[in-house]
């Protein structure tokens, strides 16, 4: 436990930052679990779910949750995929 006054504001920083980094990794893992559902669904609706993770991913590396070359390899394994579903 801290006993200093400006390492207790750290602390509580570091976890106001922890909650939010938590919450959009959710959200990012959400839309690509959304995402690869929708691939068997049909050519759309896999469209429309991938512009939408890779939205919320671009944000949340805006945010710096992810690393910029994390999120181009997440969105990049999403559109490979998508467009081995859409050549079939």
């Amino acid at each position: 436990m801290a006993n200093i006054k400006s390492a207790e504001k750290r602390q509580r920083l570091a976890e106001r930052r922890r909650l939010r980094n938590v919450m959009w990794k959710s959200r990012v893992k959400k839309s690509v679990r959304r995402f690869l559902g929708a691939l068997p669904a049909g050519q759309p609706e896999a469209v429309t779910a991938y512009r939408e993770a890779a939205r919320i991913i671009d944000k949340a590396v805006s945010k710096g949750v992810y690393h910029r070359n994390s999120g181009a390899r997440k969105k990049s394994r999403m559109a490979r995929k998508l467009n081995q579903a859409l050549a079939q």
